[in-house]
C-alpha cells in the first residue's frame, strides 16, 4: 500500500486523564503490555504503509524515544510543533508530504481494531462515485459526546451533529479518514482553517463516503475508557521480540499508576 501516506495524531495533552498524563504522554497509554500508538503503527504495517509521520507536542522526547527503536527506524519518522496547529495545520505543515498521495488521517488517541485492510480497499476502489474522502464511522453508546453522522442510501454524509443533545442516532465519526489529493489542495488555498471536524467536513458534506467498524472503537479520553480497554481483545504482537524500549516500558509507574485509579 505505498501510494498511501499516513499520519497519525500524537500531539494531545491529555488532560482528562490526569494525574496519569502529568509525566506520560497520553499516545502511548498502556493497553496491556504495550502502548497504545504502537498498535496503530502495527496495523499500518500489516496494511502495507510504510510512509508514515507522526506529529509531537507534549512530551516530545518520550515519544520521540519510542519511535526511535530499530522496528521504526526508515518508514516512521516523527514531528515536533512547539504550538498546536491543530488537525488541518498540521497537513497542511506538511503538505509536501501528504498532496500527490492518498492520505490517511487518524486521531491516535483511539483503540481501534477493524478489518483495516478492508476499509483501505473500499476507499480505493469501492467508495461512491463524486466522494473525495471516507470517514470510518462506529456506533457509539454515547452519541451526546460524539460527532453524528447521517447518511444516504449510499453511506454518504449528508449532515454532522457535533456533540449535541439527543442526536439523531449512534452511528459516529471514528476520527479516522483516507482523502485524495484534492482536500490537501483545497486545505492550501484555506490558510485561516485549521480543524478538520468543524471546518474542512462541513464544506465536504454529499462528498464524504463511510466505512462502518463493526468490531472495536474507543476513544481513549478519559481514565474510565483506558481502564475499559484493558478488558478488550488484542492483536497478536507484531513484533513479539522483547526490546530494551518495552522492558523499561513494563516497569514504568504509569501501569501501577492505572491500576491504583478507581474510576466507575
Amino acid at each position: 500500500m505505498s501510494e498511501v501516506r499516513a499520519l497519525l495524531l500524537a500531539a494531545g495533552l491529555g488532560t482528562r486523564l490526569q494525574p496519569l498524563t502529568e509525566n506520560w504522554p497520553k499516545c502511548l497509554m498502556p493497553i496491556g503490555e504495550r502502548p497504545l500508538l504502537e498498535y496503530w503503527l502495527e496495523t499500518l504495517w500489516r496494511s502495507g504503509i510504510r510512509e508514515v509521520l507522526v506529529n509531537l507536542h507534549y512530551l516530545p522526547e518520550i515519544v520521540e524515544e519510542f519511535l526511535a527503536r530499530p522496528r521504526f527506524r526508515d518508514w516512521v519518522r516523527a514531528a515536533k510543533e512547539t504550538e498546536l496547529l491543530g488537525t488541518a495545520g498540521t497537513l497542511c505543515a506538511h503538505a509536501d508530504f501528504f498532496k500527490t498521495q492518498t492520505t490517511l488521517l487518524v486521531h491516535a488517541d483511539n483503540w481501534c481494531q477493524c478489518d483495516f485492510a478492508d476499509f483501505l480497499e473500499f476507499h480505493q476502489h469501492r467508495r461512491p462515485k463524486g466522494t473525495a474522502l471516507t470517514m470510518m464511522t462506529f456506533d457509539t453508546e454515547s452519541p451526546q459526546s460524539c460527532g453524528i453522522v447521517e447518511v444516504d442510501d449510499d453511506g454518504v454524509v449528508q449532515a454532522f451533529h457535533e456533540k449535541v443533545a439527543n442526536p439523531p442516532g449512534t452511528r459516529a465519526n471514528a476520527a479516522v479518514y483516507l482523502m485524495e489529493p484534492e482536500l490537501l489542495n483545497w486545505l492550501e488555498a484555506q490558510p485561516q482553517i485549521n480543524d478538520f471536524s468543524t471546518q474542512v467536513l462541513p464544506n465536504y458534506l454529499g462528498r464524504i463516503a463511510t466505512w462502518h467498524n463493526l468490531q472495536l472503537h474507543r476513544d481513549i479520553g478519559t481514565i474510565q475508557s483506558l481502564q475499559q480497554a484493558q478488558s478488550d481483545p488484542r492483536p497478536t504482537a507484531l513484533w513479539g521480540e522483547a526490546d530494551a524500549w518495552q522492558a523499561q516500558f513494563l516497569q514504568h509507574p504509569i501501569h501501577q499508576g492505572l491500576r491504583e485509579l478507581n474510576v466507575t
